[in-house]
């Protein structure tokens, strides 16, 4: 059954929130995330293979950790926006929404009548009938986050037209693929990409919508707790899972002879490469 969305309440109260982007589809890892005390967990559809019997069981595991499930759809479309929803999702994250037009549909989809056009059904989210159909229209309608992702100069042209759509809770940037709007692939930190990003924050703050940074780098992180940002994404499971079984191989590789270069065992099979094969 639908929760109160703790993120939503959270952001209300004017507290900090940090989350974090699930790349690996796992329930265990969206439970260890809450438990690991994270706010909230986005659920990534756009670029992760998963199935939707696996997202329900995520969205299952989020709820029983006390994180805030929102899920990053494929596009605006309709459709992908229902399904992510009607799993129990607490919000959906919509990436390169570039015109009034995206942010539009996106809101629509995901709001019932009067606020939207959103398809009914029943099922996990009003409990199998627990909750009855016009109490939960009216709990969903005020709990479901609609975050738009901006993420393409496009959508920084139309950011006024973008935030003055009605409905819209949170905009998340996408540094990484605006880098590559501004012709500069792979260059997050390039002035133009920085100035696109304080754009896009500065005018969420004018209209008193939350705006949710990526602190790429240390100092990145009091620059926006200046600005008066609530919400942070973290990065993603996989890299630091990543990070942190490498730095923990290193550590001890180092402490048995010496030095995190030394010779390692050929390979046996493709299914067990060597580590440094690992580090792209």
């Amino acid at each position: 059954m639908l929760q109160i969305n703790r993120l939503k309440q959270a952001l209300a109260d004017g507290r900090t929130v940090f989350g974090l982007l699930n790349s690996i589809p796992s329930a265990l890892m969206v439970e260890m995330t809450g438990y690991a005390g994270y706010d909230f967990v986005i659920l990534d559809m756009e670029h992760v293979c998963v199935n939707p019997e696996t997202l329900e069981h995520m969205v299952r595991a989020a709820e029983c950790a006390g994180i805030t499930p929102l899920v990053r759809v494929p596009n605006a479309a309709p459709e992908a926006i229902l399904r992510a929803l009607d799993c129990g999702a607490q919000g959906v994250v919509v990436p390169h929404i570039r015109g009034r037009g995206d942010a539009e549909q996106a809101v629509a989809a995901s709001r019932y009548h009067p606020l939207g056009q959103r398809g009914i059904s029943g099922g996990r989210c009003t409990g199998f009938g627990a909750l009855g159909l016009q109490t939960y229209f009216e709990r969903a309608n005020r709990e479901i986050m609609v975050v738009a992702m901006i993420e393409d100069q496009e959508g920084v042209d139309n950011l006024d037209a973008i935030l003055s759509v009605p409905g819209l809770d949170m905009v998340l940037e996408g540094a990484v693929d605006l880098s590559q709007s501004y012709g500069v692939p792979g260059q997050p930190q390039h002035p133009s990409v920085l100035a696109a990003i304080d754009k896009i924050a500065t005018e969420c703050c004018r209209r008193k919508i939350q705006f949710c940074a990526i602190p790429r780098i240390a100092d990145r992180l009091a620059h926006w707790q200046s600005r008066g940002v609530q919400a942070y994404l973290l990065g993603d499971d996989r890299g630091i899972s990543f990070r942190a079984l490498k730095a923990e191989a290193d550590r001890m590789r180092t402490a048995s002879d010496g030095t995190s270069d030394a010779p390692r065992p050929a390979a046996t099979s493709i299914a067990a490469p060597r580590p440094s094969t690992l580090a792209r």
